[in-house]
């Protein structure tokens, strides 16, 4: 008689030579019909949303089969729930995929209690953007160059302890000794320019896109990019020194690279963990044939929209780095930014 046990691995192969077979069919057969959920964490209307949006458009196209794609919005405590959806209920067949908030590695590393995930599990699948941070002053301020931050005070605006405006200050004065003296209560970035107008202020950090509003002033050189929060540079403004520059140990390097690292992510983009590697394998063309297709390229040069390719192994390779960082310094991360966003 034959045990329950004695079946287990013979159920188990049916379903493993079950599942072989069904991708033994072509790969336009897979998606022939069916429809894509992509579930997005943030609301309508953001530049998360919008992005996935204008993707999908151009996704569905380089995805064999054609299927329709459909963007659900989850935008609950910022972007938390979609992970956790996808990371743990979406189903791990190819026909959900997502987007969430480019610091959700770090969120996880830092223990987050709400957030139940393991990023190093998702299958990445790419990203869009990259969204290079500066430190801009007005023309007025005596800061020019990210070492007078070393001896000169620069105002700048904040939005509160979860906003770029307020972290990069923070932990620049923390990690390097930089002299920015912070301001808290501004609504975002166009707020703090018309404060430094005003004179209220005399700089502000924020992601380089928030200040395409701002051209005028930049071009008239009342508004000065001082600085980058990231090592690589700006393709638009390859001139604008890094603050790295200023750092002095490979302890001030790891500490700001995973604070900082987030925005190379970019708006990335992940299919459920467990999901098949012949999905995986298809997604990831399909993505990078998408973003890199010269009519996307073309409609998102007209609409300023910044779909600068993210690799999947680039992600992986950032998640990798991550779970590298000593234990000390994201004790220290969490003490100094706990509500990094």
């Amino acid at each position: 008689m034959t045990s329950r046990r004695g079946l287990f691995p013979i159920a188990f192969g049916l379903v493993v030579v079950a599942s072989a077979a069904a991708f033994a069919q072509p790969a336009s057969d897979y998606y022939r019909g069916k429809q894509i959920r992509m579930i997005v964490g943030h609301p309508v209307g953001n530049d998360y949303d919008l992005g996935s949006r204008f993707l999908a458009k151009y996704l569905a196209k380089h995805i064999p089969g054609n299927p329709l794609i459909v963007v659900s919005n989850m935008p609950s405590a910022s972007s938390v729930a979609a992970a956790n959806f996808l990371y743990t209920q979406a189903p791990r067949d190819g026909t959900v995929l997502g987007s969430f908030s480019r610091n959700i590695p770090s969120q996880a590393l830092m223990r987050q209690a709400n957030l139940d995930i393991d990023p190093r599990r998702y299958s990445w699948i790419g990203g869009t953007a990259l969204p290079g941070r500066v430190c801009a002053a007005w023309h007025t301020a005596k800061v020019r160059t990210p070492a007078d931050l070393l001896t000169a005070e620069l105002i700048v605006g904040g939005g509160g302890s979860g906003s770029s405006l307020s972290i990069l200050p923070t932990v620049f004065n923390h990690v390097l000794g930089t002299k920015f003296r912070l301001v808290e209560g501004y609504k975002g970035t166009n707020d703090t320019v018309i404060a430094m107008e005003r004179g209220e202020v005399e700089g502000v950090c924020a992601t380089y896109a928030q200040f395409r509003v701002h051209e005028r002033a930049l071009n008239e050189g009342k508004l000065r990019l001082i600085l980058r929060a990231e090592e690589s540079p700006i393709a638009a403004v390859p001139e604008v020194p890094s603050i790295y520059d200023l750092t002095k140990t490979e302890a001030q390097r790891q500490l700001m690279r995973f604070v900082f690292s987030s925005v190379e992510f970019g708006r990335p983009y992940v299919l459920p963990p467990d999901s098949p590697p012949e999905l995986v394998a298809l997604m990831r063309k399909a993505f990078a044939d998408a973003v890199n297709d010269p009519e996307l390229v073309a409609e998102a040069t007209r609409l300023k929209l910044d779909m600068t390719f993210r690799p999947p192994d680039d992600l992986v390779k950032l998640v990798d780095n991550l779970y590298q960082t000593p234990p000390s310094i994201i004790d220290t991360v969490r003490k100094l930014v706990p509500n990094i966003q």
